[in-house]
């Protein structure tokens, strides 16, 4: 059977879904995996995936695209010659899938299956309606097991990507903590001369401080490093910062891609959580982790991409101090 799992959004979005990829890829011969550019990546690191489609739809991301005859054509048709049996839509919360599922139907995939708040019409032939409060990972296992795709036996549904490098070259050899300061919205940052605070008592506590950052951050992690930390900032590619990750003793991030990539490789996350979307659905998942951030902060629930609190007192309330203490508890509990 070939199928298709659909994730449209972003790189941890994508990396939310590996557990219902490999439930679907257990009970397919091919599994294709169609997602946006800003997930690509991260698709192309989930075990189970056979072939990765990029397409980046008009209802999805932070600045989409306008909608094009051609380009939607052209989807249809590149979905049309996949041939595929049947298809697993996956979206957040406070997404449709029906749009999806629009396109999947015109390109005559057999059976068609998403979590569906809207009434689908023929859109759908499974329509899953999600528990209340499941994480996001959570919730796309369930819906992939109400299309008939149930986890291998010995599965245990955390995420999970295909084995790193070493990159003991990028680092350095002996023990680390990362600090990823960056994040994919600003209301989600923490605060840069937080994140140098942070990095200068990280370094009086003894700890060799890892800084990372994509092409775009490295004033920020030159920022954040300044004379005490390795600095990544542009030089890791997501497998090689799957690598980085992988033999941190603890990660430090905000909500966004690379604490769920933390997650994946199973490191323990303290985690600068602004609570614009709900900690219950997008925390680290599978992994010890420890929230920071007041979570009833006024922005809370808003899914805002800026701040709209003055002095983004939800995280940059947290210190330095507080992530120290984080730290050393993961590791405490790691050790014992």
């Amino acid at each position: 059977m070939k199928s298709l799992v659909v994730r449209l959004d972003s790189f941890g979005d994508v990396l939310l879904a590996g557990p219902a990829v490999r439930a679907v890829a257990a009970r397919s011969s091919h599994v294709t995996l169609l997602c946006g550019p800003r997930g690509a990546d991260a698709a192309r690191l989930l075990p189970g995936v056979d072939e990765v489609l990029v397409w980046e739809a008009p209802w999805e991301g932070f600045d989409p695209p306008p909608v094009s005859p051609a380009d939607i054509d052209g989807l249809v048709g590149r979905l049309r010659a996949g041939a595929y049996d049947t298809a697993l839509v996956l979206t957040s919360f406070h997404q449709s899938p029906l749009p999806t599922a629009l396109l999947l139907r015109l390109a005559g995939v057999g059976r068609i299956g998403a979590d569906s708040v809207d009434h689908p019409g023929r859109l759908l032939d499974v329509r899953h309606r999600r528990l209340e409060g499941r994480h996001e990972a959570e919730a796309a296992l369930d819906t992939a097991a109400a299309m008939g795709f149930l986890p291998p036996p010995g599965d245990d549904g955390r995420l999970r990507v295909l084995p790193p490098p070493d990159t003991g070259s990028l680092t350095g050899y002996g023990p680390y903590v990362v600090l990823h300061p960056g994040a994919s919205a600003p209301a989600r940052a923490w605060s840069p001369h937080r994140c140098a605070e942070a990095v200068a008592l990280l370094a009086d506590a003894g700890h060799r401080v890892v800084v990372t950052g994509g092409p775009e951050e490295t004033g920020l992690t030159r920022r954040v490093s300044g004379d005490l930390a390795v600095d990544l900032g542009g030089r890791t590619s997501p497998r090689t910062l799957a690598g980085v990750l992988r033999m941190a003793d603890v990660v430090i991030s905000a909500n966004t891609g690379p604490a769920h990539l933390a997650a994946a490789v199973g490191t323990p996350v303290v985690s600068l959580f602004a609570p614009v979307v709900p900690a219950g659905r997008w925390a680290p998942y599978g992994v010890p982790v420890i929230l920071l951030g007041d979570q009833s902060a006024p922005c809370a629930g808003t899914r805002a991409l800026t701040c709209p609190v003055p002095g983004h007192p939800c995280l940059d309330e947290v210190t330095g101090q507080d992530v120290v203490r984080a730290v050393h508890k993961l590791i405490q509990e790691r050790q014992s």
